[in-house]
């Protein structure tokens, strides 16, 4: 799998489009979300490509929110990006966008089921007293995902889809997106307190 890049070249480029601490915030998760299911899948020979796909994910969403995984390929392309890593970024939009990519391969569909499901964890992280998912159970995210008022931009569908997808339950989804937000949790606060404080 061919990213066209580094991960220097993509931390430039999400920067350059993306100027919103919540976004810079969002897509760090993400990459790290993606790096720790590259491990649990046992495909640790394509980490760097799994990161970066879920590190630019969203790069047009900020600028171009409705053209969202449509303008993708355009800003991509111009920066070098391959074809594979273009599929990825665009399919995790599929079925909420106007981008037509259908998720394929695993990494695409662990993207696409774990993308809009860190931001529910996060919303649910963030009213409880530690701030964190470090403490985050699979039960009190069930009940936040049953409450539809809940972080509403939140689609519960493509969750659910993305496991189906998969071939997971949904809970075995929650309870390993889970485990990779707590394991780059420290990492993404670290970099997002140095981009406010900067």
């Amino acid at each position: 799998m061919n990213a066209g890049f580094d991960r220097q070249r993509a931390w430039e480029l999400l920067n350059r489009y993306n100027k919103d601490p919540f976004h810079i915030q969002h897509a760090l998760t993400v990459e790290g979300v993606m790096k720790w299911f590259v491990d649990d899948q046992g495909c640790s020979e394509t980490k760097e490509f799994w990161a970066i796909a879920g590190l630019l994910h969203d790069i047009d969403f900020e600028q171009f929110p409705e053209e969202h995984c449509v303008k993708a390929p355009e800003l991509l392309k111009e920066a070098g990006a391959g074809d594979e890593l273009i599929h990825a970024v665009c399919c995790h939009g599929y079925g909420m966008t106007k981008a037509d990519a259908k998720p394929e391969h695993l990494m695409e569909k662990i993207l696409f089921a774990s993308d809009e499901l860190t931001g529910l964890v996060w919303a649910a992280a963030i009213i409880r007293p530690s701030k964190s998912v470090m403490d985050m159970e699979l039960k009190s995210v069930k009940k936040k995902f049953k409450t539809p008022a809940f972080a509403s931009g939140c689609s519960r569908k493509v969750i659910e889809d993305g496991a189906a997808l998969l071939g997971w339950e949904l809970d075995t989804l929650i309870e390993k997106t889970i485990l990779a937000m707590r394991s780059c949790e420290a990492e993404v606060n670290a970099a997002v307190a140095a981009i406010k404080n900067s």
